[in-house]
């Protein structure tokens, strides 16, 4: 039987990271940080840290 708690913390520290990795991923796509835009950025990040949480429901090896 899964044990949720520690699942929920893994997942959670999993996506927390992804959402870092991917808002400094997007940050740099631009040239200059006067032009970054910071609503795509938020946008893009919390749509990663929710598709890193659908996917631990698969299952992270961090569980185990």
């Amino acid at each position: 039987m899964r044990d949720w708690k520690k699942w929920g913390r893994a997942a959670g520290i999993r996506a927390v990271k992804t959402v870092a990795q991917t808002a400094v991923a997007t940050i740099g796509t631009t040239a200059a940080l006067s032009s970054v835009d910071w609503r795509m950025v938020l946008s893009t990040a919390a749509l990663a840290g929710v598709i890193s949480l659908l996917t631990s429901v698969a299952g992270i090896p961090e569980e185990e």
